[in-house]
């Protein structure tokens, strides 16, 4: 006897693609690239004796503009606006996105850093609930799919 078909929704594709990983991966790529440059800038302004909290949050800013330019190029390539007022519509969600992560990062890093942690072990705590925040914000907000 044949097997049934297997449901659309059960093959390795469609679950790809329900669970976009593959946007998922290269929004990783994207952000290990951006967290270079947050990091490099975060340790190079603690070791100048910046504060802890505002030197996390200008190296989160630097790597702000890496990552709108990795995004929109490498990653919500087919959700990109063209360019107008969607666009510019898009950069400000992104921002906002940006600065909701920000706020995170520096109120973990400050609050570690207040609680007498490694303001590092609490970057590294900040960047995981960032990048999540982040990544639903921008998949489902920012570059969601208009149909």
């Amino acid at each position: 006897m044949a097997r049934p078909a297997e449901p659309a929704m059960l093959r390795p594709a469609a679950i790809l693609q329900r669970f976009d990983l593959v946007r998922l991966t290269r929004y990783g790529f994207a952000s290990v690239a951006a967290l270079a440059v947050d990091m490099g800038s975060f340790l190079l302004l603690l070791s100048l004796q910046v504060a802890a909290a505002p030197a996390s949050a200008v190296g989160y800013s630097v790597g702000i503009v890496t990552h709108w330019l990795l995004s929109s190029r490498a990653v919500f390539t087919d959700t990109v606006a063209a360019r107008g007022p969607q666009r510019t519509r898009q950069k400000a969600l992104f921002v906002g996105s940006a600065l909701v992560g920000l706020a995170l990062t520096t109120l973990i890093v400050g609050a570690g850093d207040m609680a007498g942690l490694d303001p590092r072990i609490a970057k590294l705590a900040a960047i995981g609930v960032s990048f999540t925040a982040t990544w639903l914000l921008r998949s489902k907000v920012v570059f969601r799919h208009i149909d």
